[in-house]
């Protein structure tokens, strides 16, 4: 019997490997992304543990049309809806905590039975501040990424990027990757004892943050300065391209394309943590965004790839 496979149009502006594990197409719907809430498992659900961060009040997921108080609506790079990720109009300066609702986080949560290899994330995207003030905000977006929270049999890592593009509100336009130091679990959550998480673990919002942009949680990408496409004013968007290729045999970054820059990232690893109790399996691909002022940030995916060997 011959077996003819016919691909979605859409699918030509990706390079995926072999196997696609999603072909998320936001036009189509959320395709299982939501936001993230802490662990309700306490008494009368609430949390286990306390946190010296607030996630109850991360900004919320929504399918989007991209409508702007003057150009009207965009839709999406080649349909109507895109998936897109909203934080509140707070900010604490880069070197505290992230304050609650600064932050906007999207995951798809998945577990994974194929061999260890090879595994990419692809993402057409934009980004912009809300509309809501005269004059051009580039500097109020702080930072986005995208990520894999993965535990095979041994390890729980987070491997990503993020990039910095505004500390207290100078332009940084640095990308960095998952990687922490070594500091206590104590220490990574900012002084509090018993928390929930473990060194390494959610280092979107964990580890201390220092005033060049580093923190306990990333590493800068060497040469990873990178000037990205910021249209001229806040209400006029433009689509671009990102690609993060990992090795989960060997447990290391391969390489991260942005646009046309591709950095070589063979030999960076991730930071591993002892595994966590019952999620054996996770295969967690994430992204997320954060405001550096008191003003809503929104970042925009018009589709998410992910793929194997």
């Amino acid at each position: 019997m011959e077996r003819i496979v016919a691909l979605d149009a859409g699918l030509s502006k990706y390079q995926p490997l072999q196997k696609i594990i999603c072909y998320d197409d936001f036009d189509k719907g959320l395709n299982g992304w939501m936001d993230l809430h802490p662990n309700y498992v306490g008494k009368d659900f609430n949390t286990l543990r306390y946190s010296q961060v607030d996630k109850t009040q991360w900004g919320p997921l929504m399918l989007s049309s991209a409508s702007f108080r003057f150009s009207g609506t965009h839709g999406s790079m080649d349909g109507t809806y895109s998936l897109k990720l909203s934080t509140r109009p707070v900010a604490n300066s880069y070197t505290e905590a992230p304050a609650p609702g600064s932050l906007s986080h999207g995951i798809k949560r998945l577990t994974t039975h194929l061999p260890k290899g090879l595994r990419q994330f692809e993402m057409w995207y934009a980004y912009t501040p809300e509309q809501d003030r005269q004059g051009l905000s580039e500097q109020a977006m702080r930072a986005f990424g995208i990520f894999f929270d993965i535990q095979d049999d041994d390890y729980r890592y987070f491997i990503g990027a993020r990039y910095v593009n505004a500390v207290n509100g100078e332009m940084v336009r640095r990308w960095q990757v998952f990687k922490a130091k070594e500091v206590s679990d104590v220490e990574w959550a900012y002084g509090v004892e018993n928390d929930w998480c473990k060194m390494g673990i959610d280092a979107m919002w964990y580890g201390k943050r220092y005033p060049d942009g580093s923190t306990d949680g990333f590493e800068f990408i060497p040469d990873g300065y990178q000037d990205l496409c910021y249209n001229e004013s806040d209400d006029k968007i433009n689509w671009s391209y990102l690609r993060l290729l990992i090795d989960t045999e060997k447990r290391e970054y391969v390489e991260l394309q942005s646009g046309s820059r591709v950095f070589n990232l063979r030999g960076m690893k991730p930071t591993l943590t002892a595994p966590y109790a019952r999620i054996k399996g996770l295969f967690n691909p994430s992204i997320w965004v954060e405001n550096d002022t008191d003003r809503r940030v929104f970042l925009y995916a018009d589709s998410i790839v992910v793929s194997a060997e």
